[in-house]
Order: C-alpha cells, then sequence, then structure tokens
C-alpha cells in the first residue's frame, strides 16, 4: 500500500522526487515507540532513489534561484501557512511516531515549523550588506544560492529539525533533498505534501526515506550536491564528512552534547530546581539537555532532595495523554544504548538515587527519570551523551572548580549557569565552552541568532545571517569609479590589477602612503 493511516492521519509512505510519489522496490517498517507496534511499510530509497531527487533538484534550481527574492518568499509563507493549517494533523501524527509529547508538539514544535519558513522568508528579504568603499571603489556583497542542499535530520525532533535548515535553504534560492530519519519518518511525507499544495514548484524539494547505510551514504556522496547539513551523532558525522570530503562539500554540523547545568550558592534554588527537573524533557532525548547537575557546596544537599522530590512526580506513560511528562525511548536498539551506560556506571561505582533502569510498571521502551551519583571524574557517564532521562549529580567548592567541571568533556554545545551575581554571571558565562550559554533562563534563542556547538559538537553556525553565509556563495563585487576608460595611452586604476597600478605608481615616485591598504586584494 502506498498510504497509511496514522491517528486518523493519512501519509503516502513512498518517496517525494520532482514532485510526484515514487515507490521504491524495498521497503522498511516504522515502528511507534509508544507500544512498539508497527506503523506501516515505508519506501527505502538508495541510490537511484537519490541520484534522481539530486538530478531533479539540480534542473529545478536556475528557475527557483531566479525568482525574485519577495516571490521566493511569498511561496515559503504559504507553505507556514499549510503547517500551521494541518498543526494538529503534524502533532498527532509525530507524536505516535517518535514518542514525543503531544503537548509539548501542540504548543511549541509545531508552531516553530511554521515559524521556520516564515521567518526566513522575511528574513531573505532584508539580508543585504551596505556597499564598502575602498580607494574610490565600490565593493557590493552580495549572497547568491549556492545551488543543492542535502538535508539530513534527526528523530528526537524531526519536522522542525528538518524545516530549520529547509526553509533557510529555500528563501535562499537553493532547492533541496530531504532525507528524514528511519525511525520517525512520517511528518517529512506530510511536508512534502504541504509544500506542493502552497504551490512549491516540482524539484525544490524532494524528500527520499531510508535508511542512513542506503540512502543516507548515497546522498553525502553524491557529486552534485553543494551544501549539507546534519543533525546527529558524532560518529556518523564523521562518516558523513569523509565521503563529502573527495567533492569538497561544505558542512554544517550540529552534534551531540554534555551540557552542564552550573548551579551557586548564590543562585534561584527554585528556578535551579525546576530547570534540572526540565532537563526529562522528551525523555532526555534532547541534544541541548544539561544533563550534568554540577551544584556548590552548601546548597547541594538541599537541591538534591527538591530535584529528587520532583522528579519523582513526573508522570511517565503515553505521549498523547495530557498530563504525561516523560514518554518513551525512540526505539529498541536506543533504549538497549541508554540502558547500557547506566549499567555501566553502576558497575563501577556510581549510585542510582533516582530510577537507574526500564519502568516496570510500564514495560515497553519506557526508561524511569534517572539520577546518578559518585561517578568516577573523566568516567564514561561524564564525559559521553547518552540521550536520555539520565542525569547525574556532583558537587563543587569553588568557581573555578565548577568551571573546570563544566569544561571536562570535548563537547561544547550549551551550558545553563544559575548565580545571584551579575559579576559571576558575566565572568563564568565567558570561560564556559559552549556555543549557546542560558544564565537563570533555559531554551531561550531568537531565530535570528546564531546556533551551533564547539569541539565534537559540531561545526559552524546556523541562524539569522549565519544560516544565509552557509546556504550561499558570498560574493564580492568591486566597482571602478571610473569605468573602463583610457588616459594618455594607460588604463586608469579600476582597469588594470591593484598590484599592477601600484607597480607603476612605484616605479613613477608615486606609490602612495599604504596603511589603508591591507585588505587582502592580492591573496
Amino acid at each position: 500500500m502506498s498510504t497509511i493511516v496514522v491517528e486518523g492521519v493519512e501519509v503516502d509512505t513512498r518517496h517525494w522526487i520532482n514532485g510526484e510519489r515514487v515507490a521504491s522496490a524495498t521497503t522498511f517498517t516504522d515502528v511507534s515507540p509508544i507500544d512498539e507496534t508497527p506503523l506501516g511499510e515505508i519506501a527505502a530509497g538508495g541510490p537511484a532513489e537519490v541520484d534522481a531527487a539530486v538530478r531533479a533538484a539540480r534542473a529545478a534550481f536556475p528557475a527557483w534561484a531566479a525568482l525574485p527574492v519577495a516571490e521566493r518568499s511569498a511561496v515559503l509563507r504559504r507553505v507556514a501557512d499549510g503547517i500551521d493549517a494541518r498543526a494538529e494533523d503534524l502533532a498527532r501524527v509525530e507524536t505516535r511516531d517518535n514518542g514525543s509529547l503531544l503537548r509539548s508538539h501542540r504548543r511549541g514544535v509545531m508552531p516553530r515549523v511554521g515559524m521556520n519558513f516564515r521567518y526566513f522568508a522575511d528574513w531573505a528579504e532584508s539580508l543585504r550588506h551596505d556597499d564598502r568603499e575602498i580607494r574610490g571603489h565600490r565593493e557590493r556583497i552580495t549572497y547568491d544560492p549556492a545551488g543543492v542542499v542535502a538535508v539530513i535530520t534527526p528523530w528526537n525532533a524531526p519536522l522542525m529539525l528538518a524545516t530549520w535548515r529547509i526553509g533557510p535553504a529555500l528563501a535562499a534560492g537553493d532547492t533541496v533533498v530531504v532525507k528524514p530519519p528511519e525511525w520517525a519518518p512520517l511528518t517529512a511525507s506530510l511536508l512534502a505534501d504541504i509544500a506542493h499544495e502552497a504551490g512549491l514548484p516540482p524539484g525544490v524539494l524532494n524528500v527520499v526515506q531510508g535508511t542512513g547505510a542506503e540512502a543516507g551514504a548515497a546522498l553525502t556522496r553524491h557529486p552534485d550536491i553543494n551544501r549539507l547539513s546534519f543533525t546527529g551523532s558524532v560518529p556518523t558525522a564523521g562518516v558523513i564528512a569523509a565521503a563529502a570530503a573527495p567533492n569538497i562539500v561544505p558542512l554544517s554540523f550540529e552534534l551531540g552534547g554534555k551540557s552542564p547545568l552550573l548551579v551557586f550558592a548564590d543562585g534561584d534554588l527554585d528556578l535551579a530546581v525546576g530547570l534540572a527537573v526540565e532537563q526529562f524533557d522528551n525523555a532526555g532525548q534532547v541534544c541541548l539537555g544539561a544533563f550534568r547537575l554540577l551544584v556548590q557546596e552548601g546548597i547541594a544537599e538541599e537541591f538534591l532532595a527538591r530535584v529528587i522530590d520532583r522528579a519523582s512526580a513526573l508522570v511517565q506513560g503515553d505521549p498523547r495523554d495530557e498530563a504525561t511528562d516523560v514518554s518513551a525511548l525512540v526505539s529498541r536498539a536506543h533504549f538497549e544504548r541508554v540502558r547500557g551506560f547506566v549499567d555501566r556506571a553502576v558497575a563501577a561505582g556510581a549510585k542510582p538515587l533516582l530510577g537507574g533502569g526500564p519502568n516496570a510498571a510500564l514495560g515497553g521502551l519506557y526508561f524511569a527519570p534517572t539520577i546518578l551519583a559518585g561517578a568516577e571524574p573523566g568516567s564514561e557517564i561524564l564525559t559521553e551523551e547518552v540521550f536520555g532521562p539520565v542525569l547525574t549529580f556532583q558537587t563543587f567548592a569553588t568557581e573555578a572548580e565548577g568551571i573546570a567541571m563544566a569544561n571536562s568533556t570535548r563537547f561544547g554545545l550549551a551550558a545553563t549557569l544559575v548565580t545571584g551575581d551579575p559579576g559571576r554571571a558575566e565572568r563564568v558565562s565567558a570561560r564556559l565552552n559552549a556555543g549557546t550559554v542560558w544564565v537563570n533562563c533555559f531554551f531561550v534563542r531568537d531565530l535570528g541568532a546564531p546556533f551551533g556547538g564547539n569541539g565534537r559538537s559540531g561545526i559552524g553556525r546556523e541562524g539569522g545571517d549565519y544560516s544565509f553565509d552557509f546556504y550561499c556563495d558570498i560574493k564580492n563585487s568591486v566597482f571602478s569609479p571610473g569605468g573602463w576608460t583610457v588616459s594618455h595611452g594607460e588604463a586608469e586604476l579600476g582597469a588594470v590589477s591593484y598590484r599592477e597600478a601600484e607597480r607603476r605608481a612605484v616605479s613613477h615616485g608615486e606609490a602612495e602612503q599604504r596603511t589603508t591598504e591591507t585588505d587582502g586584494t592580492d591573496a
């Protein structure tokens, strides 16, 4: 069958290539983490489907890139309107597909999906640099569409994180081939329908489903892609980088995290406890989560008691129930991975203060909210990303010690800091190794601000101009003030290179003072 019905919503299980539905000879089974029941058989793409999608995107690129920005943006706003109109359908399908809370999809995730299109459509229309002047010459910096963009997305927030890349890429004038996650592919298929209904031309957005080993590998090594954006794990990023390297494809990687929640004794304890418990959101399957609780001595005992009390009251269960706080992990393979981290930590001496294993009352893929203490510094549980509802607890004495502990991993995606001292907030945030630092807050960011990680947390930044810096080829055009006129049998400056003009000036004893000439012209 080419369609399935999920939570009352019909979803096409075929690829979307060049404005048409395309089947594959092979399929894979999509399983709901809520109860581990199969949702349906999904078309599994490989090199042939990827090549067809890339060729379609390449063919569609000239017309889409040439479309005036205002017209492109108008199409993207219609896509946003279509997303908003179907937000409930998208929320129900994605909840069933990846197990995230329905209430979160309704209140925050799906509104953000529409915003990703609308925001970057608006931003593209205002994107410009002021002209520059150098020795009477005018320099104009412009953003040219780069070409075909490959987008490979994760399963923890598949539609929101896909559109965070698709939105600016399309607004920039690029065309896109997206490979959704095999553990949660369905809302990408619905997005294709919505974009088509909004008038997005054939080939501008293509969706190829499949596994990383087949569809993902074929896409990352394809010689006709111009940008590649990936969100996922560090090991997979290494494989992708190696595959893309021969084609010199620019990469944007948003990878893992092992972020700290750094709580000082002068901070608001109520706030700190609330932020700690918030880290169990989406069953801990959040790259930005602050899963390392680092608490200053003196308040540590009270903080820990209050966090355990609050976390014990969290409701774990079916994510379609509005009362549920913590749902299931996305797959059996991931469940076993998380359990392995905890089992190894406990075997090495860590003590579970809360949870520590599967939720015995629920069974299935439900892993109980867990807090571990007593892990050895430098141990796996403190340095590697678990990506589950597992927090670790440590204490520190001084500000310097707290900063050192916060920076003691190879990751640098985010950090959260709680303090009542403005001076400390400035000092500590400046020294934390993180792409984003939240001070007395969490998960607050304007879409125009840069987002990305340091170290093993990624490459590059996206958001606002930073997105267009990646999805565009940035051009500098230098215009001579005198055109191409000829005087005394010799071309004026602007008709010859700066190097040649300088040589002539020097030869006549007329070299200008060079206090402002280190502009890289000769590089």
